[in-house]
């Protein structure tokens, strides 16, 4: 791609240098302030005018509003008439006021449509004073030289705070009318060009996942040989299973113990003498948390790494392994003859989605499953050769692992993919580039 003829310094430390004709702008000149509604929860309903909220800002990937697919809305003779300020026009824009993580501090989005809209809690609406093209002030929002000048401004420890301040003393760059037009049609191509790979690659990691999941349902409840003698197992969701493997039920080859459910003030946030690492569904979806911990548990809530708890509620039919520690109340540790049952082979036994539908299926339920002993007992299960069993999870392990290997490919081109998008927006709009008109 070319670049301009000629560039000077823009005075901003996070931009550089842009194109000679170009200028800078502080946000307040270009900008008038207003709040979002006042409003909680409860005063959201299903129908009235259209409201967009702190939460839909920073859960969307651009910055685009569709009013027609918003699902939260506002009573409309409640806040049509007391509210004009927070009631959006298309290209208006909404920034959310705070933010859990440094990375989404200044998310913002904007309307694209004529549909009246209001701006919700937590959120502060910029109206242009002057007309620009907003499309392309939507990239420009959206490059990392912006958003690396609001987030060297904003404070906080837990949960950054970006105010009216930051925004109005934010520099924005502002090229001809028709290079900014030049520039949105540019980028919306481009964009919608690397969005809809990236959605391509996504969708691969989807067909990778569905793979794996058929290859252990194959490989757990057919076996290994296509050509093995079969008969009917008994069990109708089951089928056929082959010949020589006896249909029992877990009640056969195990037994379960549950975990304990310990009081808050009866955890320590660093390891003491004599305490173990407090094992949740929470520790384990979030490794990178604080970890908490539990002093002289009693042994029959020990778990280590070679054992294997079921999630029996939270993540209702989840099998865990290579985890050791104090097991909470939300779990079963599966004790069972590791003489006749291969460890491997009962962990992907119960990776299986055709027994994790089952779990689920018996499991009560109340507000979430909640998988109790009998239900668990009542499971079906095969029993056969344990050089069998090992067999199937050497096939397996290599399998899964030659699968795994093209997930990260694909997840890496997915990163190059974004961040090629994210460069070429702030290189576009920076002018570090030309784009033909």
């Amino acid at each position: 791609m070319k670049r301009y003829d000629s560039y000077k310094d823009s005075g901003i430390e996070w931009i550089g240098e842009i194109p000679e004709h170009w200028g800078v702008r502080k946000f307040n000149y270009l900008f008038s302030f207003s709040r979002g509604l006042s409003i909680t929860k409860q005063d959201l309903k299903d129908e009235g005018v259209p409201c967009v909220n702190y939460g839909e800002i920073h859960s969307k990937f651009g910055f685009e509003v569709n009013p027609e697919k918003n699902r939260l809305k506002c009573v409309e003779n409640e806040y049509l008439e007391t509210s004009e300020k927070s009631l959006l026009n298309r290209g208006d824009f909404i920034f959310a006021d705070t933010s859990e993580d440094i990375e989404g501090s200044g998310n913002f989005t904007h309307l694209h449509s004529d549909i009246p809209t209001f701006a919700g809690y937590h959120t502060i609406i910029a109206k242009q004073k002057e007309s620009k093209n907003y499309r392309y002030l939507a990239y420009f929002f959206d490059s990392l030289h912006y958003r690396n000048q609001i987030r060297s401004e904003v404070s906080g420890i837990k949960v950054f705070s970006i105010t009216q301040a930051i925004l109005k003393n934010s520099s924005v760059v502002i090229p001809t009318p028709s290079e900014q037009t030049a520039i949105a049609r540019y980028l919306d191509r481009k964009t919608v060009e690397i969005d809809a790979l990236i959605a391509d690659k996504k969708r691969l990691l989807e067909l990778y996942e569905e793979e794996k999941t058929a290859i252990i349902n194959q490989a757990v409840t057919k076996g290994l040989n296509p050509d093995a003698p079969m008969r009917d197992s008994g069990i109708e969701w089951l089928g056929e299973v082959p010949a020589e493997w006896e249909v029992s039920r877990m009640k056969n080859i195990c037994r379960v113990r549950q975990g304990l459910q310990i009081p808050i003030e009866e955890r320590f946030l660093s390891q003491v003498e004599n305490s173990l690492e407090y094992i949740t569904i929470r520790s384990i979806n979030n490794p990178d948390q604080p970890k908490e911990f539990i002093e002289n548990p009693p042994n029959n809530v020990i778990c280590t790494k070679s054992d294997i708890l079921m999630a029996r509620t939270g993540a209702t039919g989840e099998p865990i392994i290579n985890v050791e520690g104090v097991f909470h109340n939300n779990f079963f540790l599966i004790d069972f003859n590791r003489d006749e049952i291969d460890r491997l082979f009962l962990y992907y036994f119960l990776k299986s989605s055709r027994i994790k539908e089952y779990l689920l299926l018996v499991a009560g339920t109340t507000t979430i499953p909640d998988l109790n002993h009998g239900a668990f007992y009542s499971t079906p299960f095969y029993e056969f050769s344990k050089e069998e069993q090992i067999e199937i999870v050497n096939f397996l392990e290599s399998e899964i692992n030659r699968v795994d290997k093209q997930v990260k490919r694909t997840q890496k081109l997915i990163a190059l993919l974004t961040e090629y998008r994210t460069a070429l927006i702030s290189e576009v709009v920076t002018g570090k580039v030309k784009v033909a008109d």
